[in-house]
């Protein structure tokens, strides 16, 4: 089972139980063909770079799962299919790095969905490998 992680665009046009009853389609596609999903970070609705059919916004949703990669091919052949979404994007992680950066993307959507609603998310910064933290200080 390798490691993969989804951004879908849903269109705007649908109301919010529309809207949470494509998602619960899109992750019983996944579930069905034999896959485990790890975590999920509703983004909500945001303004896209440039329209899509017509749309100006759409409503982003990330899910986190890991599957049998001869799976792929049949979810996003599905995903094709539904005419509720606007775009989407599968990305695999296959490397001992990539799993690792996986990993630390499924607790930080665990910690967004499990903070309180009235809470501030404080994003932690990352600073890059080769970067001199006291640089500025100097």
């Amino acid at each position: 089972m390798r490691h993969y992680e989804n951004l879908v665009i849903v269109k705007p046009t649908l109301t919010a139980e529309e809207i949470q009853a494509s998602i619960k389609a899109i992750e019983e596609i996944i579930t069905s063909n034999g896959g485990e999903i790890a975590a999920t970070d509703a983004m909500g609705m945001r303004k896209l770079a440039y329209p899509l059919n017509k749309n100006e916004r759409g409503y982003f949703h990330v899910i986190y799962y890991s599957v049998a990669p001869s799976a792929i091919n049949e979810i996003e052949r599905r995903f094709r299919i539904n005419e509720d979404l606007l775009r989407f994007v599968t990305i695999k992680y296959d490397t001992n790095r990539e799993v690792t950066a996986w990993n630390q993307l499924v607790q930080k959507a665990h910690k967004k969905a499990s903070a309180p609603a009235g809470e501030a998310k404080v994003e932690e910064v990352i600073i890059p490998a080769g970067i001199d933290e006291d640089e500025d200080a100097e």
